[in-house]
């Protein structure tokens, strides 16, 4: 697994993207079909891009888990600052930073939404922590988070039988116990160096994620969610490129290929009913959008049980820009 930033500018025929709202963004490359886009590491092995000091998006979820230094981090226009151990948490899209940071430690997770197949109500979790992302750890919090971190560390470099269900386990109890925390109390506004025009695309962006995100609208079409979020379909289109780079139908095929793989790896559900409940009522052209998506035929991803090649080893997310 690797990754890439995609500057501002930058020709999407040479092989990527860059939003127009003039901000780097960031994503994980892995290998297709791959239902196991996970890393794990210190700010160090994971990369300069873990500890970026300039304005940019992710399109994977990051957890940062911070056990030392000063100075600050910046979350969609809010300034935390640091007084470890923290627990932060970016969604896709989110504009986030550091900044004055000196002697940061701890541990970053990466990960995409297919990590989730077996918790997907771990999305909307992962989604609602992004609103309120940075989580001060008294001591009893601290010290399960501490643990946790550490058991998925060691899984992933050990890579043992199993590893991938045991990670997806670990970072459930994670989820789910750091949604239960307080919202943080030492929260400074206004850093103004994320302009409000930037902020606007963003939460538009977050709610047409949020809305795709639910089974029961993965037929809809674009107009259709447009009329829903209240906005002309061009306004969506420009908010949602800009926010995430990528458009709102490139986000519909991505969250229905999302929920395909969930009920083709965990239920026993039909190819031609699991097409109906992701919005195609012909099965045959349902296998080949998926195919067309993934790589693979819905039958082999099935059979191949969901984890179809997956390199366990630390991957190094570079970044190729200013910020290396």
């Amino acid at each position: 697994m690797r990754g890439t930033t995609v500057m501002p500018g930058t020709n999407k025929r040479n092989g990527s993207e860059a939003g127009s709202g003039g901000l780097p963004i960031h994503r994980l490359e892995v290998p297709m079909p791959n239902t196991l886009p996970f890393a794990i590491g210190t700010f160090d092995t994971i990369g300069p891009m873990s500890r970026a000091s300039f304005p940019h998006r992710h399109t994977f979820h990051e957890i940062v888990y911070v056990t030392g230094g000063t100075g600050s981090h910046v979350v969609d226009m809010n300034r935390f600052t640091l007084r470890p151990p923290h627990l932060c948490f970016i969604a896709p899209g989110q504009v986030h930073y550091w900044d004055g940071v000196r002697g940061l430690e701890g541990c970053v997770i990466v990960f995409t939404d297919d990590f989730l197949l077996e918790h997907p109500t771990d999305r909307s979790l992962l989604r609602r922590l992004g609103r309120r992302p940075w989580l001060e750890l008294p001591d009893r919090e601290a010290a399960w988070a501490a643990r946790l971190v550490s058991e998925m560390d060691h899984e992933y470099r050990t890579g043992a039988e199993g590893f991938g269900g045991v990670l997806r386990a670990l970072l459930h109890i994670l989820v789910v116990r750091a949604a239960r925390l307080p919202a943080p109390g030492r929260l400074l506004r206004k850093a103004a160096q994320v302009p409000r025009s930037v902020a606007r695309p963003a939460s538009m962006a977050t709610r047409f994620v949020a809305l795709v995100s639910t089974p029961q609208t993965l037929s809809w079409s674009v107009r259709e969610c447009a009329g829903h979020l209240g906005v002309s379909v061009s306004y969506l289109n420009e908010a949602v490129k800009s926010a995430m780079g990528r458009t709102p139908g490139e986000l519909l095929r991505e969250a229905r290929v999302h929920e395909a793989k969930r009920l083709l790896a965990c239920t026993e559900l039909t190819v031609r009913q699991i097409a109906d409940r992701v919005g195609f009522n012909d099965p045959a052209y349902f296998c080949r959008f998926f195919r067309r998506e993934t790589g693979t035929t819905p039958g082999d991803f099935r059979r191949g049980g969901g984890d179809i090649h997956h390199d366990h080893r630390i991957a190094s997310i570079a970044h190729p820009g200013p910020a290396a």
